[in-house]
């Protein structure tokens, strides 16, 4: 095991200039429009004890910039166990990762966040369905676009990588099974009907 950040510092050559220059603390032009056609951001999160990675997703924008240290993300209906919500009452902070299908590079954002109530921000985020319970109000410290070399790996939107959905169990029978659960488990087709009443 590692022990220290000097052990394993000693495993790698130092980052390179542009890797360290290209952080920022504010959105400029490129992570404004980056954020504007993405319609899918990981919140990473964590309370001290316990971590979550957590998807979010919406129409290109659905996150909103504000200005040009500030960020508002809707809180669309989920399964209401509230772990990142949660865990940003706890620690007050919030890591992003915005991606755009097709787009090998991505974007990271780490800064303070709050979950609010406003109802100028919740209206700032309301959609065509609802407006949202909550928003996360993200104030940024860093930005950086990320390099292509982990989507170039994982050929993540290639059509070579795409596996029909049947190589798995259904959802409802996954669950039912980790939770020892009896009846006949929801179908894949009757689960995403509910989902789309509920987006």
């Amino acid at each position: 095991m590692i022990g220290s950040i000097e052990e394993l510092r000693a495993l790698y050559p130092p980052a390179k200039p542009r890797a360290l220059q290209k952080q920022l603390s504010r959105l400029d032009d490129h992570c404004r429009r980056f954020i504007s056609l993405s319609p899918f951001v990981v919140l990473a999160s964590g309370d001290g004890l316990n971590q979550d990675a957590s998807p979010r997703g919406g129409a290109p924008g659905f996150a909103k910039v504000l200005d040009d240290t500030t960020l508002l993300i809707p809180d669309s209906p989920g399964n209401n166990r509230l772990d990142s919500l949660s865990n940003i009452i706890a620690s007050g902070r919030l890591g992003l990762l915005f991606l755009i299908p097709g787009v090998d590079e991505s974007l990271r954002i780490n800064g303070a966040a709050e979950v609010s109530v406003d109802e100028t921000l919740l209206a700032q985020v309301e959609d065509e369905r609802r407006e949202p319970r909550v928003v996360i109000r993200v104030t940024l410290e860093e930005a950086y676009l990320h390099c292509a070399k982990a989507l170039m790996r994982s050929k993540l939107w290639s059509d070579e990588s795409r596996r029909e959905r049947s190589v798995l169990p259904s959802m409802g029978q996954m669950i039912q099974d980790q939770t020892s659960g009896s009846g006949e488990p929801e179908s894949q087709a009757t689960m995403l009907a509910r989902y789309q009443n509920e987006l």
